[in-house]
């Protein structure tokens, strides 16, 4: 039986409306499909995921990658430039999420409207040279204004921030919440997942392991000194490392974004294994979502597990957020030096990104 008319414009509507959705409302014979019901026949249930800076380093790989994820049903991809390009290129994937588009200032709200989970990779990349501090005036902003949109149009969603500094960029989130009334420390986590994912690389090369084997703990927070890898606590398998070891391991982990931004010489900085570390922690906050028991990575959260308000901690995630805040646990002498250091660092960076939405 050959479909009538209105069934093929009914078709052709639900194609299209993910890739032109600006003042989209209906197509030609008056098929009426809304936006809200734009979704690809059979597409599985799932969770409803934006990616702001969708178009940028870190965003397209990361957004391939979520496109990949059996967790997420619809994907926004949102950005200030290019994100029709990426759109299109990302939806010609055979997977079950259904991808929409959203370019400029005046869609971000549309963007993030019903979403669950919100990942900010937004910002300028760091160059040869550059500190993590050089990024702050131009990533604050961007933070602020996005942050701004997440609180009037998805406030109870899950905020997983990379836009670095993050030990400043997630505190300039938090006060953005709480202008508008609505911060929920379980529901904002900073993204340290790559420096785990650097730990169990190089303990891996060291021992001669499999990396998949290897569970490194990294606290503190996300730039130089203040990454603070756990080596005594290696939760798998159990070892131990010489003091020339942990020197190189620690000084390694605590620089590998440094590594990366000089190997590639002025042509970018670590957006490959940062848009893979963001979809292995995403995917973990959508588990949680879920409902998954035994979901425990780390994350920059607000916590009291030290005197500072925010820290990189061992956090177990459910479905509204971060359930529970791991304490620190015992640590050794040149542990217990480096939390000092990556403290008395964090508590500049901190209150550098308060002062920036209070000032």
């Amino acid at each position: 039986m050959q479909p009538n008319n209105s069934q093929v414009n009914r078709r052709i509507a639900t194609i299209s409306a993910h890739l032109n959705p600006p003042n989209y409302s209906q197509m030609e014979g008056g098929s009426g499909l809304g936006r809200a019901n734009c979704r690809a026949k059979g597409g599985s249930a799932g969770f409803k995921v934006a990616i702001l800076g969708a178009a940028g380093g870190i965003g397209q790989p990361l957004a391939m990658l979520m496109k990949m994820n059996p967790l997420v049903s619809v994907l926004h991809l949102y950005d200030v430039v290019n994100a029709p390009g990426v759109t299109a290129d990302i939806s010609h994937m055979d997977t079950g999420a259904v991808v929409r588009g959203f370019l400029g200032q005046q869609q971000l709200e549309e963007a993030l409207t019903g979403m669950d989970l919100v990942i900010i990779p937004a910002g300028v990349p760091r160059k040869p040279g550059m500190t993590r501090d050089d990024l702050f005036n131009i990533n604050a902003g961007i933070v602020k204004t996005l942050c701004e949109g997440i609180a009037k149009c998805c406030p109870k969603a899950i905020v997983n921030l990379i836009s670095n500094p993050v030990n400043s960029t997630v505190p300039i989130a938090a006060e953005v919440f709480k202008k508008a009334g609505t911060f929920d420390p379980k529901r904002l986590l900073g993204v340290t997942m790559l420096d785990v994912v650097r730990a169990n690389t190089f303990v891996a090369e060291v021992l001669g392991l499999d990396p998949r084997e290897v569970d490194v703990p990294v606290v503190g927070g996300h730039a130089g000194v203040t990454i603070l890898p756990l080596l005594s606590q290696q939760v798998k398998p159990p070892c131990s490392f010489t003091q020339k070891e942990i020197d190189y391991l620690t000084d390694r982990i605590q620089n590998g974004g440094t590594e990366v931004v000089e190997a590639k010489a002025g042509a970018g900085s670590a957006t490959l294994s940062m848009a893979y570390a963001a979809v292995k922690f995403a995917d973990a906050c959508l588990r949680g979502l879920r409902g998954d028991a035994g979901v425990v990575e780390c994350a920059f959260v607000a916590s009291h597990v030290t005197e500072l308000p925010f820290f990189a901690s061992k956090v177990r995630l459910g479905r509204f957020g971060v359930e529970e805040v791991y304490p620190l646990g015992p640590l050794n002498e040149y542990e217990r030096i480096g939390l000092e250091k990556a403290k008395k660092e964090l508590a500049g960076s901190i209150q550098k990104g308060v002062s920036f939405v209070k000032k």
